[in-house]
């Protein structure tokens, strides 16, 4: 007899419970093909919300980042707006030093002063180097104290393998990044800052009656891409950090030493469809089950995972997948909400995808003297 959904299962080990979410038995066979050949010298595709690598190759390798470094330099300056440090309002003095920047440029002028909020969209839309340091020295008075403000939030945020020496991404020799610090660095600006995100999808930016286009050709050719940042230099080559959204997950991908600006396109778009044809995120946080608990003035407790969890598979197995709730031991009151429990188990043929950990979703007060007494005589049994 096939198992049902919700039936309850008792384990042979004391004092084991599982309860079955949902079950589907039927045989299924998932061949996932291999990625692409990537013509880089590093990369990676990451979904946003699971933190699932789906695929990569010499991801952690320290790299020149070039204009890259500018999503770092933007985290640094939304952080500090959070922080009510500084302004998009703000009033920012050209210095000679930040308008005979080289590479690209934003037409900014020498002792005139410029809003934050349009040097901001000239560094994230256009990639002005001269904006990048202007915004450097109005924060930090410098170029090289902003620099030690990108290195501890690279610190905070994970990015092991990081190290930055300048805010435009100009060449240096002790400045590096990995194609996977710069997923965490992108996945970071979309979760923290979803509003100053959105700067980034903007296709032109007019200064001084001078427009100039994103660089990130792909905004045009797919309407699921909505960020983020390109870069280059002789050592660098041809990078490009950019997340889509599409079929109801997020990816990331990072595209670092290409050989040229088409190329850089055509395999983020090559991995990228790799990604959303062969892979699903599924949310599990939905997942809960109300189990009997003992000695509690209620006798059902409602328990699952905390938090917002995500969890991505190869497409189509999540629906074929047994969730099944594991508790430790039988539950006896009083447990307060977020207590563990147990663990959360997400399994496919036998074998084990997932396993989290349980938590009491709600507050279990303990019961009358007279009913803890007759639950500890059911106990004994």
């Amino acid at each position: 007899m096939k198992p049902q959904p919700n039936k309850i299962f008792k384990l042979t080990l004391p004092l084991l419970l599982t309860f079955v979410i949902a079950s589907n038995i039927n045989a299924a066979i998932f061949i996932s093909p291999k990625a692409p050949d990537i013509n880089a010298k590093s990369y990676v595709v990451l979904d946003h919300n699971s933190n699932k690598v789906i695929a990569a190759s010499n991801e952690h390798d320290k790299r020149a980042p070039a204009s890259l470094t500018k999503l770092m330099t933007a985290y640094v300056v939304f952080q500090l707006i959070k922080d009510g440090r500084v302004s998009l309002d703000d009033d920012v003095r050209i210095s000679e030093n930040a308008w005979k920047t080289g590479g690209s440029r934003s037409f900014i002028e020498v002792g005139k002063t410029i809003k934050l909020e349009i040097l901001l969209k000239a560094m994230i839309i256009q990639s002005g180097n001269d904006a990048a340091v202007a915004l450097a020295e109005h924060i930090a008075g410098t170029e090289g104290t902003f620099a030690a403000y990108m290195n501890e939030y690279a610190i905070e945020l994970g990015m092991n393998n990081s190290r930055f020496e300048n805010s435009s991404g100009l060449p240096h020799q002790d400045q590096y990044t990995t194609s996977y610090d710069m997923a965490i660095m992108a996945q970071a600006t979309i979760k923290d800052f979803p509003d100053f995100y959105r700067w980034y999808s903007e296709k032109e930016f007019t200064y001084n009656d001078i427009k100039q286009r994103n660089r990130n050709k792909l905004l045009w050719s797919d309407n699921t891409v909505d960020g983020l940042k390109t870069g280059y230099t002789q050592k660098a080559g041809y990078c490009l950090v950019t997340s889509a959204n599409r079929v109801g997950m997020r990816l990331i991908s990072v595209i670092m030493g290409s050989t040229s600006p088409t190329n850089r396109l055509s395999q983020t778009q090559k991995i990228l469809d790799y990604g959303f044809r062969f892979f699903e995120t599924q949310s599990i946080s939905n997942i809960t089950k109300d189990v009997p608990i003992l000695k509690s003035t209620k006798g059902k407790l409602k328990v699952g995972v905390q938090g917002s969890t995500y969890l991505t598979l190869a497409r189509g197995q999540f629906k074929l997948s047994t969730q099944a709730i594991q508790l430790d031991k039988k539950l006896v009151a009083p447990i307060n909400k977020g207590d563990n429990v147990g663990k959360l188990l997400i399994t496919f043929e036998g074998e084990t995808l997932a396993e989290l950990p349980l938590v009491a979703l709600e507050n279990a007060k303990e019961a009358g003297f007279l009913s803890r007494a007759i639950d500890s005589i059911k106990m004994l049994f």
